[in-house]
C-alpha cells in the first residue's frame, strides 16, 4: 500500500533526524533524487526541522534577535515546504497523465500531496507523542493522558491513511481526477506583500 510505504519513509526521515537532533543538521536522502521516495523523505525532513524549530521559538528565554531570525527561517521553510507539497503533485499529475477521466468524475477537495503532507506531519506527532508516553520522569497520570492522545492520533493516521489509499484508486480508475493549483503565498512575495512593496516607493 503506498501509505504504508510512506509511513515508513516518514517514521525513517524522523529517525534519522533524531540521531543528531539538530536543527543544523545537513540531510542525508538515502533515495535515488527524482524519486517520489525522495520526495517524500525531503518532505518529511523539511516538517521535522520545522517542528523543532517551532519548539526552540517558543522557549520563553529566547533573545528576540534570535527570534526574529529564527522566525524568518521558519517562514522560509514553510515556502520549501509548500513547494514540497507542488513537486509530489507534479510527479503523480504527470503518473496518472494518461488516464482518462469519467465523463462524471469528481474533483477531490485536496490534492494527494496536501492529503500527504498532513500523514507526514501526523507521523511527527505520533513519534513525539510516543516519547511522551515513554518518559520516566513523569507522573503516570502524564502518562496516560499522552496515551490516550498517542492511540486518538494512531486512529487518525489509519483513517487519514485510508481515505489517501481511496482517492489514488479513484484517480486510477478515472472516478476522480487531479487538478493542482500553484500555491499563491502572498506574504513571501515583494510584488503582493504590502508591507514589503510600500518600502519600494
Amino acid at each position: 500500500m503506498f501509505t504504508e510505504h510512506a509511513n515508513e519513509i516518514f517514521f525513517r526521515a524522523i529517525d534519522d533526524y533524531h540521531r543528531y537532533d539538530n536543527v543544523d543538521t545537513p540531510i542525508e536522502n538515502p533515495f535515488e533524487e527524482g524519486s517520489l521516495d525522495h520526495l517524500l523523505y525531503l518532505k518529511n525532513w523539511i516538517d521535522t526541522v520545522q517542528w523543532h524549530f517551532e519548539d526552540i521559538i517558543r522557549d520563553p528565554h529566547i533573545d528576540p534577535v534570535d527570534a526574529l531570525n529564527l522566525k524568518r527561517r521558519i517562514d522560509r521553510s514553510n515556502q520549501v515546504r509548500c513547494d514540497m507539497v507542488e513537486y509530489i503533485d507534479s510527479y503523480l499529475l504527470n503518473k496518472y497523465k494518461d488516464i482518462t477521466p469519467a465523463a462524471d468524475a469528481r474533483i477531490n477537495t485536496e490534492t494527494p500531496a496536501w492529503a500527504i503532507d498532513r500523514l507526514s506531519i501526523l507521523a511527527l506527532k505520533i513519534y513525539h507523542m510516543r516519547a511522551e508516553v515513554e518518559r520516566d520522569d513523569v507522573d503516570e497520570e502524564h502518562r496516560a493522558a499522552c496515551q490516550a492522545k498517542l492511540d486518538v492520533l494512531i486512529q487518525q493516521q489509519q483513517d487519514l491513511s485510508t481515505a489517501i489509499e481511496e482517492l489514488i484508486e479513484d484517480i486510477e480508475a478515472g472516478r476522480k481526477y487531479m487538478k493542482v493549483y500553484r500555491q499563491m503565498k502572498m506574504y513571501n512575495d515583494p510584488a503582493l506583500n504590502p508591507i514589503l512593496y510600500a518600502k519600494k516607493q
